[in-house]
């Protein structure tokens, strides 16, 4: 049986997919119990969708996992965003360094090269202070449409961003309380529903202004991608993962 300090490291696997399905579902039943697990994972998630980047713009991926650390790797890697999206190779710089250690060094060095701070207050920040949370806060105002809902109370903001190959689809999400597994779906107009990214809510919540938990009081931002593009999108629902609907927004 995986020991709880094995499923502390396990966070960074689970986020890219590596457990197998007897480990993945020993690490989600640990992560909802654990505020240090919870915290790294919103940190991780985040850059599910800057790997998917690299993956695309190298021929062949697992030649990464192959080779050592070192500059010329981050450099390969900086170059090959860069020639797709030099216009924002500034602005996310940090986030294209955090992918690379993530490929190369593991979780927590990542939560290190992402902060600027020594680690121990790099968890905290993390928690809502991510690429998630820079994304949201960069689309328009005009590009966002939210919603609460009358029964559960949950409030949802939803951004979107047009790409060639969908929708990069933000949430910001509020007074909602677990233990909960939840997913991001979106619904098109032709009734065909894509997961946009899957996260967990630990017991104390996000986004509960009266909570005792600082990691609590502020909202949750997760972000992943869907197929659609967004005029194909009737709406987007948050809904836990045994079915239960706990708030939609129209797109």
């Amino acid at each position: 049986m995986t020991s709880p300090k094995e499923q502390h490291a396990d966070v960074g696997a689970y986020v890219l997919g590596l457990l197998d399905d007897a480990d993945a579902t020993r690490f989600e039943t640990h992560l909802a119990d654990c505020e240090l697990c919870a915290t790294e994972f919103d940190a991780l998630a985040g850059l599910e969708p800057l790997l998917a980047e690299f993956a695309a713009a190298t021929p062949d991926p697992s030649v990464l996992l192959d080779e050592g650390p070192g500059e010329d790797l981050l450099d390969r890697l900086l170059d090959d965003i860069a020639d797709a999206r030099a216009r924002t190779r500034r602005r996310r710089f940090s986030l294209i360094a955090a992918a690379a250690v993530l490929i190369i060094g593991g979780p927590l060095i990542t939560l290190q090269a992402t902060s600027g701070h020594d680690s121990t207050p790099a968890v905290a920040e993390h928690v809502h202070g991510g690429p998630a949370e820079a994304a949201f806060h960069l689309i328009p105002a005009a590009d966002k449409v939210s919603a609460t809902d009358p029964t559960t109370k949950v409030t949802a903001t939803i951004g979107v961003e047009k790409k060639d190959w969908g929708s990069h689809v933000v949430l910001q999400l509020g007074n909602v309380k677990g233990p909960l597994r939840c997913r991001l779906i979106a619904v098109g107009r032709n009734g065909e529903e894509q997961t946009v990214t899957t996260w967990a809510v630990p017991a104390w919540g996000y986004g509960i202004a009266d909570s005792p938990h600082d990691s609590a009081r502020a909202p949750l931002y997760m972000h992943g991608g869907a197929a659609m593009q967004p005029g194909e999108v009737d709406h987007y629902e948050v809904r836990t993962l045994d079915g239960k609907p706990l708030v939609a927004v129209k797109a």
